[in-house]
């Protein structure tokens, strides 16, 4: 019973946690606009991976899709290639895991197949939660570094082209900090990992218990006394059995195993 639990709660976990790595991938606000001295803020803006949205004091809300592939950085496209691969596993291993619950009867297929799919599944889910976890973590490398890299020039440029020689003065730039997204992604990612733990430790109690048996074999030596007992007591037997059919004047009579 404790087998099953444990299958049913990894699937339902990673289940949970691949439905977390979709919505994460699709949503919008990946970096968000920092308002910290920030003086105008009649303009909010964001950023996904697949598009960039502007969103005014008045409610309206616009967004522009990205028309470019090779004019995005590097990173930003693995991160893209990173999120894909974590929701084509866990499809993967979500559709596979749905054969794999031992509630589910599907033919004459034993137990030790249903561990085997389990395993797999447990793997498959394992490697999205980890894709989704090194995706948005990479991006959100990518927004620490822009992030002090804009602050040092907001203020180095500040220094240097301040009014009447004044320096210190600040530049208006727009930084971008984290995203609700990134969270998502971060717990999708984690949860379809603990999902796909549990599978892998289900698959133990699956697979069907091997009784071993330790054969132990005897050899009787042919030097052991008991050999030289028994060969020596047949020997006595059949002189016996020549003198019995012999008398005392050399004349040979019937015997009682003559007629045996």
């Amino acid at each position: 019973m404790s087998v099953t639990m444990c299958q049913t709660m990894g699937f339902v976990v990673s289940a949970l946690g691949f439905a977390g790595i979709i919505a994460a991938t699709g949503l919008d606000p990946w970096s968000t606009q920092d308002l910290y001295d920030n003086p105008v803020t009649a303009v909010f803006q964001y950023q996904g991976l697949w598009r960039s949205c502007v969103r005014q004091s008045s409610g309206f809300t616009e967004c522009r899709p990205y028309y470019t592939i090779l004019g995005l950085p590097a990173m930003f496209q693995a991160v893209r290639a990173l999120m894909i691969v974590g929701i084509v596993l866990g499809a993967i291993g979500l559709l596979i895991a749905i054969f794999a619950l031992k509630c589910i009867r599907i033919g004459s297929m034993e137990d030790s197949a249903k561990a085997n799919i389990t395993l797999t599944s447990g793997v498959l889910f394992i490697v999205a939660g980890l894709c989704s976890i090194i995706g948005v973590s990479v991006f959100a490398n990518m927004l620490v570094t822009n992030f002090w890299m804009t602050t040092s020039s907001m203020y180095t440029g500040g220094a240097i082209s301040g009014m009447g020689g004044m320096g210190g003065l600040q530049t208006l730039q727009t930084r971008y900090t984290f995203g609700a997204a990134l969270f998502v992604g971060w717990v999708a990612g984690g949860v379809t990992l603990i999902g796909g733990v549990m599978m892998c430790i289900a698959c133990r109690g699956l697979m069907p218990e091997e009784t071993t048996y330790k054969a132990v074999s005897y050899h009787v030596s042919a030097k052991s006394p008991g050999y030289k007992t028994s060969a020596y007591e047949e020997k006595s037997k059949k002189s016996i059995y020549n003198e019995s059919r012999r008398s005392e004047d050399g004349k040979s009579y019937p015997s009682k195993y003559d007629y045996v």
